[in-house]
């Protein structure tokens, strides 16, 4: 997810509870082929070694410049590679990535050879949806199964249904079954709020993870054991003042400053990045909205430590 996962996301999780898998924001592999692109876009690649395994999400159309992306991600010390192959937004789609090649099934399966002949020993993953228009999760999972990928991520809506559908979880009993008909792992996300309820699925369905996305946001301490789940999400206090490490993080590594200037030479974010994580972080609760409001309006840490230290006051 571009401009949500990335290294001070993920470090909140290493620090409250993390997952068995980590992804970073999902780069552009035409960009990582470029030169001038390459050196901004190591911001989006940047970890830490606390991280692994931490595996990296890359889209694309070309499979020339997938294998320069993939060489570079082995480079770097990743313990993976992703190709998104369903991301709805149009930009990306114009490019023919993301979503788009569902309608060009040979690009697909060029692309994640071409990565895999690059990758050697280092897996190769795809994350997909269950259909562009419509649904055609058996025709399109073999389609990607073929290439023998290292794991396949659905998504279980169409790319028409974008994120204002259910999830259509009946689908998932077709990928467990094909995911062991071709030995391949397969991994199912959309409309999971907890770990407790991806594991119910993952049983039920007889598939073999979960991906959790929108479902973490503003809970860290999601994939902690119980007693640290419920002490921080049972205290307002400390769930706000989680936020409040949230942003210093984030200030620290990504706005003008001297380790945005040893790490990234100067290529900073803005701000702004912070305001889907408040909106997650501040939620119900009595005077929620109020707090929230103020804090959309925030240009650094301390102006989000003052707000809601005087919330809490």
């Amino acid at each position: 997810m571009y401009d949500v996962t990335d290294a001070t996301f993920r470090q909140m999780f290493v620090k409250y509870g993390r997952p068995d898998v980590l992804f970073t924001e999902f780069v552009s592999a035409d960009g990582l082929a470029s030169e001038q692109g390459r050196e901004k876009l190591k911001r989006e690649l940047y970890f830490d070694k606390n991280e692994h395994p931490i595996v990296a999400q890359i889209f694309g159309s070309k499979s020339e410049t997938i294998k320069v992306a993939v060489k570079l991600i082995k480079e770097l010390g990743f313990d993976g590679v992703d190709i998104n192959m369903g991301c709805p937004d149009r930009a990306v789609e114009k490019q023919g990535a993301g979503s788009a090649l569902m309608k060009n099934p040979k690009r697909a399966q060029e692309i994640i050879l071409a990565a895999k002949e690059v990758a050697g020993d280092m897996p190769v993953s795809v994350k997909t949806r269950i259909g562009y228009n419509k649904i055609d999760t058996e025709n399109w999972a073999r389609i990607i199964l073929e290439t023998k990928p290292s794991a396949v991520t659905f998504h279980l809506r169409t790319r028409k249904e974008m994120s204002k559908e259910d999830a259509r979880w009946e689908e998932a009993e077709i990928l467990g079954r094909l995911g062991k008909e071709y030995n391949i792992p397969i991994i199912c996300n959309g409309d999971v709020n907890s770990v407790e309820e991806g594991i119910e699925l993952a049983e039920k369905y007889k598939i073999d993870g979960i991906m959790i996305g929108r479902g973490a946001f503003g809970k860290p301490w999601m994939f902690a054991d119980e007693a640290v789940r419920s002490r921080i999400s049972g205290s307002l206090e400390k769930r706000l003042l989680t936020a409040v490490e949230h942003a210093r993080l984030f200030e620290d590594l990504y706005l003008p400053g001297p380790t945005n200037d040893r790490l990234f030479h100067g290529h900073t974010k803005n701000f702004s990045v912070m305001r889907k994580h408040f909106k997650a972080y501040v939620t119900g609760f009595k005077g929620a909205l109020a707090l929230r409001a103020k804090l959309m309006e925030t240009q650094n840490a301390d102006e989000v430590e003052k707000i809601i230290k005087d919330f809490l006051a």
